[in-house]
């Protein structure tokens, strides 16, 4: 299927196992080169060489906390770095035991 992506660039958040890895595997063979990003820096490192070898597309691991608002302004910007801009963001990562965004202390912080 061309969903015309091609030579897009993503992310995508919880990128190194399940939903997250099967979006950013179907983003590469629509030839998008994808950052994935996850807290287990080893997983991500694996999934990257393993979507890159077998998509030929560029894959950049990028552990992140995506709880943490410090640690996704950098991975967003090193992403967009190391990619040369973004286009696409796919959130499939959340906090450990599925805490969403609505019950973090500080969720009104950056308003």
């Amino acid at each position: 299927m061309d969903l015309g992506l091609h030579d897009k660039h993503a992310i995508v958040t919880g990128g190194s196992r399940g939903i997250g890895k099967a979006i950013a595997r179907e983003l590469a063979r629509e030839g998008v080169d994808v950052a994935i990003v996850a807290r287990n820096k080893a997983d991500l490192e694996a999934t990257a060489r393993e979507l890159a070898a077998e998509t030929n597309r560029r894959i950049v691991p990028l552990a992140a906390d995506v709880t943490s608002n410090e640690q996704v302004d950098r991975m967003v910007a090193e992403a967009a770095q190391q990619l040369g801009g973004l286009h696409i963001l796919v959130n499939s990562g959340s906090a450990p035991g599925g805490v969403g965004h609505r019950d973090r202390p500080d969720r009104n912080r950056r308003r």
